[in-house]
């Protein structure tokens, strides 16, 4: 990337603002929808071919609640809840710990927190902007050049186009973030683990529900979202005092290293193994986050996972990425001069994503313990929820206030 300095108004007074968002997955979408209620043109690229469905269930929290419910789509999610009845903590030889109410362990906001697939919050996203953005699927960003007049985008398909405004919505590793600040390396914060995600027939006969086997160091877990789902999502998690950075550039390496770390366990696993080499939609990855001193520079913008991921351990990315969008397009919506907008956009969030990302530490205690003796602590704290009552959410859900946002006329 090329980047001329000394940028400091938007080019034009009247016209709408040219904004183009980098990833269709959630940040970007619901980005596009505020920043066109602020009257702005929006295109959007994603170098998948079409909207991604499927993946696993995401959390909708505290403030993010109310954002989806000032998009109008509330009511589908809350259709489209995920009302799982148990979770079941198993332990090496698979007996059970501990059979508890999902809420009483993640704490929730007296039923207003959603849980949903993934693909089904992305499609809503979609259909919700579908008509009034643009988007350019198979395709991605090649170079970007800001001058005083905007951004020239050269597109890998060879197409060029020049925009007022980038933001890049293009997740954890993100490309956008790369070209504009560098190496991901130096913004990455490994949290000690690395996770395997799939699925796998549901040969157990599992209906909503979780059931989680644990050894010091290593989990192992199924997931049945629905009654009669004929599949299960598939969690593997093990502990990692490095990150095993050339196993996971390489997809049978990343095989072979899941199998390798959980050969030998008991319960299920040995089947989960053997069923996530042949898996057709195998993610791997490490748990970690991304912290950066500015989320800008120039014309160009982070928002989402690119800007702020706060792990899975936290099951706050999906609420970041909703709660940031929003922040930013009205930030983008009060000032015209996109530095005092960008300038806004941080200053509004970066609290509430600091709070949110310092809930890794809890997640990784009470899920994934390392040793026996945390285990067993995380174990008794299990048992005592059974006559406990919920737990309440963490304030950090809903640290944010958001800002009203003024349709545009």
């Amino acid at each position: 990337m090329t980047t001329r300095t000394g940028l400091t108004a938007d080019a034009g007074t009247s016209a709408k603002r040219r904004v183009l968002i980098s990833g269709a997955g959630i940040a970007g979408p619901a980005l596009a929808y505020w920043l066109h209620r602020a009257g702005c043109a929006v295109t959007v690229v994603e170098k998948a071919g079409a909207p991604r469905h499927g993946g696993y269930p995401i959390d909708i929290r505290g403030t993010a609640t109310e954002v989806v419910r000032r998009m109008g789509i509330l009511p589908r999610l809350r259709d489209a809840h995920i009302d799982s009845r148990r979770f079941t903590f198993l332990d090496a030889d698979g007996s059970e710990v501990a059979s508890v109410d999902p809420r009483a362990l993640a704490g929730g906001a007296g039923g207003q927190d959603l849980e949903v697939r993934r693909g089904d919050l992305a499609a809503l996203l979609h259909a919700l902007v579908r008509d009034d953005v643009e988007f350019l699927f198979d395709d991605s960003v090649d170079t970007l050049d800001q001058h005083a007049q905007g951004v020239d985008v050269t597109f890998r398909s060879g197409r060029r186009r020049t925009f007022d405004l980038v933001a890049g919505a293009d997740g954890m590793h993100s490309q956008t973030r790369e070209s504009l600040f560098g190496p991901e390396e130096q913004f990455h914060r490994y949290l000690g683990y690395c996770f395997a995600v799939f699925t796998m027939p549901n040969t157990l006969g599992l209906s909503r529900e979780l059931v989680m086997w644990n050894t010091p160091g290593q989990a192992a877990a199924l997931y049945a979202v629905g009654d009669d789902d004929e599949e299960l999502h598939a969690f593997l998690n093990f502990h990692q005092p490095e990150p095993p950075s050339e196993a996971l550039r390489d997809p049978g390496a990343q095989r072979d290293l899941a199998a390798t770390v959980f050969a030998g366990a008991g319960w299920k696993v040995p089947g989960m193994a053997g069923a996530l080499r042949e898996a057709d939609d195998l993610f791997v990855d490490t748990a970690a986050q991304i912290r950066m001193p500015r989320w800008s520079s120039g014309r160009v913008v982070l928002v989402g996972d690119a800007a702020y991921a706060p792990s899975f351990l936290t099951g706050q990315g999906t609420s970041l990425a909703l709660a940031g969008a929003y922040m930013l397009a009205h930030a983008l919506a009060a000032h015209r001069d996109h530095t005092e907008a960008f300038a806004a956009y941080e200053s509004g969030v970066r609290e509430f994503a600091a709070m949110n990302q310092a809930l890794a530490g809890k997640g990784a205690a009470r899920l994934f313990p390392t040793t026996a003796r945390a285990l067993e602590q995380r174990n008794t704290m299990l048992r005592e929820l059974l006559t406990l009552p919920a737990a309440p959410a963490p304030p950090a859900h809903s640290a944010l206030v958001l800002p009203e946002f003024a349709p545009v006329p």
